[in-house]
Parts: C-alpha cells; sequence; structure tokens
C-alpha cells in the first residue's frame, strides 16, 4: 500500500516498466496497436494465451522436486504482489488524470459561454456598419462624378495660381537667399511653361522667370568665385548651376580649383605648424589630428562631392590627379614631422598618431577606389617603424657605451670598505648590474616597438608587421644587431695599443669576458625567445640562427680574456724587465734577501688570481708533488745535474755541457707560451706567469752576471717557486721555466759559484 500511495510523478521509471507491462499484456507495440507477431501455442507460457493452468501444474510436479516448487511459488506470489501493486498505482495514476480532465471540461465551458457572447454582439455589430454604408453609398452615386470634376478643376486652379505666382516667389527665394527653393519651383514649371509658350499670359511669365533665374544663376557664380564658402556650400552651388543648365566641364575645372585653394590653406597651416612645433612643443599625436581634421577630412569631402556632381559627366582621371598631387605634399609635411620624433622614451604617441593617420586614410579607398594614396600613407607608416628601430637600436648602443662608461669608472674608484655605506661594488655586482641594466632596456625597448604590432592598431594586420617588421625588423634589425654589436665592441678592446694594453682596465676586460661568455650560455637564448613569443616571429626569410651568434659571443669572450692574460702577463714582464735591465750583475754585492720587485711580482699574481676567481671557476690541476715549495734549483738544468754527478765530465768541458742541454730541450715537452686559455681561474693564472717568466728567461739571457748576481737569481728563483707553483694548472712548467732561468743565468756568468741551498732556503724564508 506504501507504493500505492507513492505520487506517479515521482518515479518515472517505474511508471514506464509498468506501462511495458501493460502493452505485454494486452499484447501492443510502442504505437498502441496490437503487434502483429504469431501467437504462442504453448499451453505451459504464462504469458500466452493459449496458457493452461492444469497442464502447467503437471508439467511443473513432474520435472521440479519439492524445493523447486516451493521456489517457484514464492517467485510467483512476489510477481503476484508486484503486478497489484503496479495496478493500484495505474489506477490512481489514471484518477488524478481523469479528475484534471473534468476540471479543464468545466472551465472550457464557462471560456466559451462568454466568447459567444462576444462573437454575437460583434456579428451584430458588423451588420450595422455594413447597412450604413450601403445607405452612404446610395446617397452619394448622384452626385459622384460631379465632385470628380470639381475635384479636377480645383487642381488645375492650383497649378494656374502657382504659375502665376511663380515670378513673386522666385524673387522672394532670391531675397532669402533660398537659392535650392527657387531652383527646384523653376524646374516644377519650366516644361509647362515651354509648352504653353504660344500663348501670351504665359509667355510673359516664362520671360519674368528667365530674368529671375538669370540674376540666381548670377549670384551662384558670384558666390562660387568668392571661395569664402564652405566645402559643403560650394558643392550646393555647383548642383544647383548643374541644374541651371551651366557648362559642367567648366564647373569641374572651377570646383577643383576652389577646393585646391582651400586645401592649400590647410596645408600652408599645417606648414606653419610643423615650424613652430619646437617652440610651441607641439606633439606629433597634435599635428597628425590637425591634418586629419582638416585636411584629409577636407580632400574627402571634395572626392564625395566631385563624385556626386561630376561622375556621371567624365571621367575621374582629373579627380586622380586632383588628389595625389596635393596628398603627396601632405606626405611630405607628415614624414618631416616624423622625422623629429627623435626621442625614444614613449613610443604610443608615435604609433597612435601613426594609427589615426593610416585609419583616416582609409575612407580615401572607400571614396576614390584605385587611389594610390592609401598605399603611399601605408608606405609613410612603415618607413616610419624601420626608422624607429634605427632609433632603439642607437639608444640601445649608447646606454650600453655609457654603461660601460659607469663600469670603468666603479672600478677606477678607490677601493672602500667593504660594508660601507659608499663601499665599492666588487666585479660580481658590477656584472650583475651591467647585465641586468642592458637586459632591462632591450625588454623596454622591445615593449616599445611591441607596440606597432598591437590588436587595436589598424596597421598591425598588414603583411610587412605580420611578417617583415617582425623577423627583419626587430629580430635581425634589432636584438641582433644590438649583440653583434656588443660582440664586436667587446672585441675592439683587444686592439688597443701598446705594452700595457692602452687605456683598458684589465679588469674590464675580464669582466667583459665573462659577460660575453654568459650571453653564449644562456642570455642569447633567452632574448631570441623572448623576441619570438612576444611578436610571433615566423623564420620566413633567413635569419640568424641563435648557434651562430652563440659562437660570435664565445670568440668575442676567448678573444677579451686572451687578451687579458697578455696584459696581465706585460704588465708584471715590465717590472721583471726592468729589475733585470737596471741592474749591475756582474759587480752585485752577495744577496742577503729576496729582491721586492720578486715579493710585487707575488703580490699582483695573488691579487690576479683572486679577481679572476670572483668570475670564473677554480678549473683542473694536475696532482702537486708532497714537496712542490722546497724544490731547488742548481745552477744547471737537470741534464746538467746528471753531468755534474757523472765523474767523466768536469766544468771545464763546457761544449759538452750545452751539447747534452740542447740534445735535453729537444726531448722536453715544449711550451706554448701564447696559447688560447680556457675559461677557467687555473687556465689563466697559467697563461699570466708563462709570460711573465718567459720574459724573465729572455731579459736573463741578454745580461752577464757576476758570482754574487748568479746567486742573486738563484734566491729569486727559488722565491718564486715557494709561491706561484700552487697558482698553475701543472708545476712541473713552473719548475721547467725556472731551470732555464737558473741556467741560463749560469751560462751567463763569469764565476758560476752556486749559492748554499740551506742559505737559499733561510733567505727565502726570511724574505
Amino acid at each position: 500500500m506504501s507504493s500505492a500511495t507513492t505520487p506517479p510523478d515521482s518515479d518515472p521509471t517505474g511508471r514506464r516498466r509498468v506501462h511495458s507491462m501493460l502493452k505485454l499484456y494486452y499484447g501492443l507495440n510502442e504505437e498502441g496497436t496490437a503487434a502483429e507477431q504469431a501467437e504462442s501455442l504453448d499451453p505451459c507460457d504464462i504469458n500466452g494465451p493459449h496458457f493452461d493452468p492444469e497442464v502447467y501444474l503437471n508439467k511443473l510436479r513432474k520435472e521440479c522436486s519439492l524445493g523447486e516448487l516451493m521456489d517457484h511459488e514464492s517467485c510467483m506470489v512476489k510477481q503476484i504482489r508486484s503486478l497489484d501493486s503496479d495496478m493500484q498505482t495505474l489506477v490512481y495514476e489514471n484518477y488524478n488524470k481523469f479528475i484534471s480532465a473534468t476540471d479543464t471540461i468545466r472551465k472550457m465551458k464557462n471560456d466559451f459561454k462568454k466568447m459567444e457572447d462576444e462573437m454575437d454582439c460583434l456579428s451584430a455589430n458588423m451588420a450595422a456598419i455594413t447597412e450604413f454604408s450601403a445607405r452612404i453609398s446610395g446617397t452619394l452615386q448622384d452626385q459622384h462624378a460631379q465632385i470628380t470634376k470639381l475635384s479636377g478643376v480645383h487642381t488645375l486652379l492650383r497649378k494656374l495660381q502657382f504659375l502665376f505666382e511663380l515670378p513673386a516667389r522666385l524673387n522672394k527665394c532670391l531675397e532669402l537667399q533660398a537659392y535650392a527653393q527657387a531652383v527646384s519651383a523653376h524646374r516644377r514649371a519650366r516644361c509647362v511653361l515651354q509648352q504653353y509658350s504660344h500663348m501670351p499670359s504665359f509667355r510673359g511669365i516664362q520671360d519674368d522667370c528667365h530674368v529671375i533665374m538669370e540674376q540666381l544663376a548670377q549670384q551662384l557664380r558670384q558666390k562660387f568665385r568668392d571661395g569664402g564658402s564652405s566645402a559643403k556650400d560650394l558643392s550646393e552651388c555647383v548642383e544647383l548651376l548643374l541644374q541651371l543648365d551651366e557648362p559642367a566641364e567648366e564647373l569641374c575645372d572651377k570646383f577643383l580649383s576652389h577646393a585646391q585653394s582651400r586645401l592649400e590653406a590647410d596645408l600652408q597651416g599645417l606648414e606653419v605648424e610643423l615650424k613652430d612645433s619646437a617652440v610651441t612643443d607641439t606633439d606629433i599625436l597634435e599635428f597628425i589630428d590637425r591634418g586629419c581634421n582638416e585636411f584629409v577630412s577636407s580632400l574627402c569631402l571634395v572626392i564625395a562631392s566631385y563624385q556626386e556632381l561630376f561622375i556621371n559627366q567624365m571621367a575621374n582621371g582629373k579627380l586622380h590627379v586632383f588628389v595625389d598631387t596635393l596628398a603627396a605634399r601632405y606626405f611630405s609635411l607628415v614624414e618631416q614631422r616624423i622625422q623629429e620624433e627623435k626621442g625614444v622614451g614613449d613610443n604610443s604617441l608615435l604609433v597612435r598618431a601613426l594609427d589615426r593617420f593610416h585609419r583616416r586614410l582609409q575612407a580615401i579607398t572607400k571614396l576614390l577606389p584605385g587611389s594610390a594614396v592609401p598605399s603611399h600613407g601605408t608606405e609613410i607608416v612603415v618607413r616610419a617603424a624601420r626608422e624607429r628601430i634605427k632609433q632603439y637600436l642607437s639608444a640601445l648602443q649608447t646606454f650600453y657605451h655609457d654603461s660601460l662608461t659607469d663600469v670603468r669608472q666603479a672600478l677606477a674608484a678607490p677601493r672602500l670598505a667593504v660594508g660601507g655605506a659608499n663601499a665599492t661594488p666588487s666585479l660580481p655586482e658590477l656584472l650583475t648590474s651591467l647585465s641586468n641594466f642592458i637586459l632591462n632596456q632591450l625588454k623596454s625597448v622591445l615593449a616599445s616597438v611591441h607596440l606597432f604590432t598591437a590588436k587595436d592598431i589598424t596597421f598591425s594586420n598588414k603583411p610587412y608587421f605580420k611578417g617583415e617588421f617582425c623577423s627583419q625588423g626587430v629580430r635581425e634589425g634589432l636584438v641582433v644587431s644590438f649583440i653583434k654589436f656588443i660582440c664586436q665592441s667587446s672585441r675592439q678592446y683587444c686592439e688597443s695599443a701598446g705594452d700595457r694594453g692602452g687605456s683598458t682596465p684589465p679588469a674590464l676586460l675580464l669582466l667583459l669576458s665573462r659577460l660575453c661568455l654568459d650571453y653564449e650560455t644562456s642570455t642569447i637564448s633567452y632574448i631570441l625567445t623572448l623576441t619570438d613569443e612576444q611578436f610571433l616571429v615566423q623564420h620566413h626569410t633567413p635569419v640568424t640562427p641563435v648557434t651562430a651568434l652563440c659562437a660570435e659571443a664565445r670568440e668575442a669572450a676567448q678573444k677579451l680574456l686572451n687578451h687579458y692574460v697578455k696584459v696581465q702577463g706585460l704588465i708584471i714582464s715590465q717590472m721583471l724587465r726592468k729589475s733585470v735591465e737596471t741592474r749591475d750583475w756582474v759587480n752585485t754585492i752577495e744577496p742577503r734577501n729576496v729582491r721586492a720587485v720578486m715579493k710585487r711580482v707575488v703580490e699582483d699574481t695573488t691579487s690576479i688570481d683572486v679577481q679572476v676567481g670572483l668570475l670564473y671557476e677554480e678549473g683542473v690541476r694536475k696532482a702537486h708533488s708532497s714537496d712542490s715549495s722546497k724544490r731547488t734549483f742548481s745552477v744547471y738544468s737537470s741534464s746538467r745535474q746528471q753531468i755534474r754527478y757523472a765523474p767523466s765530465y768536469t766544468p771545464s768541458a763546457p761544449m759538452d755541457t750545452n751539447l747534452l742541454s740542447n740534445i735535453h730541450k729537444l726531448f722536453s715537452e715544449r711550451i706554448d707560451i701564447f696559447s688560447p686559455v680556457e675559461f677557467n681561474k687555473v687556465s689563466v693564472l697559467t697563461g699570466i706567469i708563462k709570460i711573465s717568466l718567459k720574459t724573465f728567461l729572455e731579459c736573463v739571457r741578454l745580461r752577464t752576471f757576476g758570482r754574487y748576481g748568479l746567486q742573486q737569481i738563484q734566491v729569486d728563483c727559488h722565491y718564486l717557486q715557494m709561491y706561484l707553483w700552487r697558482f698553475v694548472s701543472d708545476e712541473n712548467l713552473v719548475h721547467f721555466l725556472l731551470d732555464e732561468i737558473v741556467g741560463s743565468a749560469a751560462h751567463r756568468c763569469l764565476d758560476p759559484s752556486p749559492m748554499e741551498q740551506s742559505v737559499i732556503e733561510v733567505i727565502c724564508e726570511r724574505g
């Protein structure tokens, strides 16, 4: 019973199941008609029409066990209860529908009764109207012909009255300068007066009207010649004169001449404003607005008026020549004003001005199809965009030079205490600030240039601004050119003359080399990817690949680092060369200390090591021996040491010693003094020390030494060995060069008596 009281609309699934069961019971298909199916003749089919209960029960008793019979009974009881519940639901649903239908029928009866009363009233009214109309028609039937005749006479009299009053009306219009009304009235009566001109009365009216219209035409011509009227008034004058049968060819020439004088006055006003723009500080947007509102608007009005008045009378060749001539002068003024935009700060005014200029010229395309004026205007916009890119490139180059000047000033400033209020920035800080300044400035320029391709700019959908402007203009002409400029200007610092590298600080060379290396590793790829994404660059035309720019940046970094090594090596070499050349090595006193220049060499090398370590990684060193700082040097090289301990050789055989030394050099590893360095600290210091020691060696070879002079060289070389080995990638390189220096000094010594090693160590440790 609970299921029977459930509203039928609450369970649509159950309602469909009930309907399907009823249709199945009554043998109906989906359309509600009897299904045309073969009837089942099986008496055991409980759903068939030939079902026999006795046969069905006998079959079950024979085939099923007691448990199956009881299960079958339970299942059938459930089905019966389910059908009873569905039937109760169906009865409830149909009962509600029956009640609803009864209410609807009762309401329809009331509505139809009211409608019947209204229809009866309407029928009575229509009958009364029909009767009244028939009565009126019968009354007026006899007078209809007379009324029609009187109406025709009235119309004729009104026309005659208009003709007789025409001269006075024309004079009145002439006084009020209502020329259009006068011409319209005369055109209405001209055919009638011409037709009845043989009658004296009409002839007189025609003559009076002719005299009046001649005066009107004379006033129109005078107004046309005065040139003080607007373009709209001018068009009205021409239209009225054409209606008065004035020669179209003559009016056309006069119309264009008058329009040209007015447009030239607008151009002269623009020329004056262009000359005074520097004084009055008028921006380009105001200039373009004035040109568009005055010249372009007047030109469009002239074109529209000309086509409306004369296009049916003659070809428009004159109009094209007229428009092209004046537009060329206007474009010249616009280009001159655009060229005055040298500032690269806010680019929005220029872009808005160009957009307004281009947008207003599109009206000429609609008014004068086939005109070359809009295309010439687009070319001006394109040239302005190209020139703007050149200006931005020049500004970026100037900014880069100014930034380098600031860096040089910071490097030249005296070193202040770290952490103080005015502490001098370190090399990493200078590198980071320089790189950020350049990148931020480039991003700012790209944002300004991107205004040319904004969606709300009319010319941005032109093929040039979708393709060539983005790829060849922005990417190649601006970004790639600026990156190449950085590399080229950096390489120029390597071309300084002089042993000390000219006026370029070595720290600046090191900083620029690291900057170019950073560009090669990441910055170039980032900048070009940013440009391609921001401007949707499509590489339809050949562009510079990223790999080529990275290779150029790496080449610049390599050249700068090589030059840095050369400059620092030459600075130390200069000290060593002067210390050797300015000393009397034959008559010197017995060494008691390490020379100050050697201490200065070690100090400068340590300073360079710190400086390079701020920007470059450590690098790879070969394994050091445990006694690297205690290696001893004799007056002979390694080959001479073997000779010294051999009993068959004596110091009185110098030729044999030299011969064996030269043979040993043939089999020694060759040292390339000026080989390219790698981008790490160890390689840089190795290159500087090679240049310094090689210079020291060559200077020693040019001098003659006494006994104490040789011993001083021994002390100096041992001191250098104590400190320089830790800076290079291979300590054997330092050992070899210092061996060569001591050996060369021994060769050039008049009395080669070496100092005891223990004494050398004491002097160096004390020094």
